[in-house]
């Protein structure tokens, strides 16, 4: 197929390149923590390998319990020897985590056998094919034990919102807004998705993505250059592929910025505010999402949904980086005032907001005993006197 890419002014002709993130729980060390060193030495040693062949570069990290493998090569998104690649990393880890009794180990495999992409067998995966700038910059979000709208609020006010997005107003190249392709997650016919441009349909946009149980980005695009993607999210659900709660979907994303996109600096205000997404403890529960550096353990505070960000800059291909973008000394202040944010939810125990709605209640016991009460409800006639079954 002959591609053919927007010209950016100034840019020249540059190569096509593209990047895939595919990430997955296959077990941790004590519980829902952390993977063990050779276990990750596994899925590090393979990527390696394939940069000889079938990858241009790698690398090969972890946020909470879900390792990550960020992948760059030239054979376009959802191709089937880079999801094999991970697909057989996985497996091969997998084995290993079973050799050390590790928790939950080959919990993201939900089927038996490849069957030629990722997608629909339980791994998380955002991929995005472009064609480089000569300084292409990107930042790649990887979270844990949260959902797949767990980014909406962060991008929405990055893409959309100029009081916390300052280049929408200052910069030319982002003063025509951008475009969101939303996906709705509870429809079983597919992926059925909406397409709305900002600031146009800002409301529209802003109704949909308030409900991060039902909708969740799955693309953002300029409407400046309309073929330059800005924004790629994995958006699996565990559950609808499983058919029951087997862990939250724990979303990666990859997101380019600078010059026709917002910048870096300012996706820092957006993911300070720790948003209250539904993930924590038995996937149950709404916590703030925290930003916490790269291989960060997961919280033994009840699981908070956690969020990093890797930056690199990309150049033919090859990874220079990453710089660990929530780790510099302004995020130890964000971070406390996150988790006093998580600590106040939590005292709130089963009651909702703190506990999801019934209709987002994944784990089998609640939801067994809610069906069984169901039975026992009677219609009551409009009479005096006691409830039935009262002395």
């Amino acid at each position: 197929m002959t591609r053919t890419a927007t010209m950016i002014p100034g840019r020249g002709e540059t190569m096509r390149v593209t990047v895939s993130i595919i990430k997955a729980d296959i077990g941790a060390i004590g519980g829902h923590t952390i993977p063990s060193a050779e276990v990750i030495g596994i899925a590090r040693e393979r990527v390696e390998r394939a940069k000889r062949s079938l990858l241009i570069d790698g690398y090969t990290c972890h946020t909470g319990d879900d390792i990550a493998l960020i992948m760059t090569h030239t054979r376009g998104v959802g191709n089937a020897e880079v999801h094999q690649l991970a697909w057989e990393t996985f497996v091969a880890c997998t084995e290993k985590a079973k050799t050390q009794g590790l928790y939950g180990a080959g919990q993201d495999l939900l089927k038996d056998a490849f069957s030629g992409n990722v997608r629909g067998l339980g791994p998380g995966s955002a991929e995005m094919e472009f064609q480089e700038r000569p300084s292409e910059a990107l930042m790649l979000l990887l979270g844990d034990k949260c959902g797949a709208g767990a980014y909406n609020l962060p991008l929405y006010l990055a893409f959309a919102d100029p009081m916390y997005s300052p280049g929408l107003l200052v910069s030319e190249a982002l003063h025509d807004g951008f475009t969101f392709q939303i996906l709705d997650m509870d429809y079983s016919g597919g992926d059925r998705m909406i397409t709305l441009p900002a600031p146009d349909r800002l409301y529209d946009i802003a109704a949909l993505l308030r409900d991060t149980n039902r909708y969740a980005i799955r693309g953002i695009w300029s409407r400046k250059f309309p073929n330059e993607q800005a924004v790629a999210v994995g958006t699996e659900r565990l559950r609808n592929i499983a058919g029951k709660y087997v862990g939250k979907d724990d979303p990666p994303a990859i997101v380019r910025v600078q010059k026709i996109f917002p910048a870096t600096e300012e996706f820092g205000p957006v993911f300070g505010l720790g948003a209250f997404v539904g993930g924590d403890t038995r996937g149950s529960h709404n916590l703030p999402l925290m930003p916490v550096p790269i291989n960060t353990p997961a919280s033994t505070y009840f699981c908070c949904p956690m969020v990093s960000a890797l930056g690199f800059s990309v150049h033919e291909g090859i990874l220079t980086g990453p710089s660990d973008l929530f780790a510099d000394p302004f995020w130890h202040h964000v971070r406390d005032q996150v988790a006093g944010k998580a600590m106040e939810m939590r005292r709130q125990g089963f009651f909702e907001p703190a506990m999801l709605p019934m209709s987002e209640l994944e784990y089998g016991g609640i939801v067994a005993r809610l069906k069984g009460l169901e039975r026992e409800f009677k219609v009551q006639q409009q009479t005096a006197g006691a409830p039935a079954g009262s002395e």
